[in-house]
């Protein structure tokens, strides 16, 4: 089992990577000592809660993100709990932001019925909208059931599953993947998905 500094230490290295930063960097924003950082994230240091929460602020995430195992890092968001911002002639909902230096992929999904996928790239991130239908989604361990008009994001570096309830369903997914490895094609085209889930272009 993980210990907290070890947790936090992979968390924060992960977290950084994605937004491009260098340490030293990431100490400039959060007001501290590169060297207090560098102990952070090799796992040997002792943060303070003052420690976390800046660190946490720098990084533009809740600091339970650099305090939670990452196969707790799950995000739904209901259809019908759903709030819309008033822009001159429309209306945006927000449904997640996606930081990084390396590739962001989007698909639109059609699932006809159980598919499983095997995982990305560590620091993968998986972000689905369910567009029509009712799905099954999320890591083979936790899965979530989703209506149309509900949104997820989950650890897509874990052995994951798109299953769907009611006949065909329709889903949009953004893959956000840190670093990718050269000539692997990024997250998806890179994995062989087995059962019923077809890529549409």
């Amino acid at each position: 089992m993980s210990t907290g500094n070890t947790v936090v230490a992979r968390n924060m290295r992960i977290l950084r990577e994605q937004r491009g930063l260098s340490l030293a960097e990431l100490a400039r924003q959060a007001g501290l000592a590169k060297q207090t950082l560098s102990k952070v994230e090799m796992g040997t240091g002792n943060p303070t809660v003052e420690t976390l929460f800046a660190v946490a602020a720098a990084l533009e995430v809740p600091v339970t993100r650099l305090v939670a195992e990452r196969e707790q890092v799950m995000t739904v968001r209901r259809g019908m709990e759903a709030t819309w911002q008033e822009q001159t002639g429309y209306e945006i909902r927000s449904l997640d932001h996606v930081y990084g230096s390396g590739v962001i992929e989007n698909y639109v999904l059609r699932i006809l019925g159980e598919g499983h996928s095997e995982p990305h790239p560590v620091g993968t991130l998986e972000h689905l909208y369910v567009i029509s239908g009712r799905v099954r989604v999320g890591p083979e361990d936790s899965p979530v059931e989703l209506d149309a008009g509900d949104f997820v994001r989950f650890p897509g570096d874990r052995p994951h599953l798109y299953e769907a309830l009611d006949g065909e369903s329709v889903v949009h997914i953004v893959v956000s993947v840190p670093r990718v490895q050269p000539g692997t094609g990024g997250a998806h085209g890179a994995t062989r998905r087995e059962g019923g889930a077809a890529a549409e272009g």
